[in-house]
C-alpha cells in the first residue's frame, strides 16, 4: 500500500479558465485592461498571492493595492472557483483505481483550502481524499516540504519512504518532493515551464490512465 499526495492545479484538474476570469474580474474592479488566458497560466503554481502579484507587475500597477487587489481575487475565485474547471481526462478512473487497490490519498497544494475544497466537492472528487492541505493550512507553502509532510502523516504514510509518492505537473512540485524526500511523478500536460528532462521524477506521464500500473509495479 502506499500514500499518494496529489497537487490539484495543473496534475488533478485545470483550473486556468476559472482563475483567468477571476483575475480578469479583479483587474476590472481596479480600471485595468484583462490579460490573456496563455498568460495567466504562465502566473499559475506559487498560490494565488504571487498570481496577483505578477498580474500587478504585468499590468504595471502600483504594489501598495496589493492587499485590496489579493482580496478582490479571492472573492472573486471563491464566488465562482469550479464554473470552468473540469478534471482531466481519467483522472476520476485514476483515482478510484488506486483507491480499491487500497492506497491512501491526500491533496497538497498552494491554493487556498477552501476552494481547493470547493473545487474537489463540485467536481466529485473530494471523495477520493482523506486529507487536504491547502496553502493557507500551515504558515509556509510549497517548495517548503511542511505542507506535503503534513499530508503524509495526516495519511500515516511508511516513514520510510518508499511508501510515499507526490504526483504533480511543475517545478514547484518537483523541488517539493525533492525537499520532502519522496518519489515524485510529473503529469507533462499541465502548467509546468521547465523541461520534463529537467525536473527530476521517478515516473512522467501524460495520461492519467498510465499512474495506477506504474503504482502497482513498484
Amino acid at each position: 500500500m502506499a500514500a499518494i499526495v496529489f497537487d490539484l492545479d495543473g496534475t488533478l484538474v485545470d483550473s486556468a479558465p476559472d482563475l483567468h476570469a477571476a483575475a480578469n474580474r479583479m483587474l476590472a474592479d481596479f480600471g485595468a485592461l484583462p490579460l490573456p488566458l496563455d498568460k495567466i497560466v504562465s502566473f499559475i503554481g506559487n498560490g494565488i498571492p504571487t498570481l496577483v502579484r505578477r498580474v500587478m507587475q504585468e499590468r504595471g500597477l502600483p504594489a501598495r493595492e496589493k492587499d485590496a487587489m489579493t482580496a478582490r481575487m479571492l472573492a472573486h475565485y471563491g464566488a465562482y472557483p469550479a464554473d470552468l474547471t473540469r478534471p482531466y481526462p481519467g483522472v476520476v478512473e485514476m483515482l478510484g483505481q488506486l483507491r480499491a487497490a487500497g492506497h491512501v490519498l491526500g491533496l497538497c497544494t498552494n491554493k487556498p483550502h477552501a476552494p481547493s475544497v470547493q473545487i474537489l466537492e463540485a467536481l466529485g472528487l473530494a471523495r477520493f481524499l482523506d486529507v487536504v492541505i491547502g496553502g493557507d493550512s500551515l504558515p509556509v507553502k510549497k517548495p517548503d516540504p511542511a505542507p506535503l509532510h503534513a499530508a503524509f502523516e495526516a495519511l500515516h504514510a511508511d516513514d520510510a519512504g518508499a511508501g510515499r509518492l507526490y504526483v504533480g505537473d511543475s517545478e514547484i512540485d518537483a523541488e517539493t518532493a525533492a525537499a520532502a524526500g519522496c518519489d515524485f511523478a510529473l503529469f507533462t500536460k499541465g502548467y509546468r515551464k521547465a523541461p520534463v528532462a529537467t525536473l527530476p521524477h521517478m515516473l512522467a506521464f501524460d495520461h492519467h490512465a498510465a499512474l495506477p500500473d506504474w503504482v502497482a509495479m513498484r
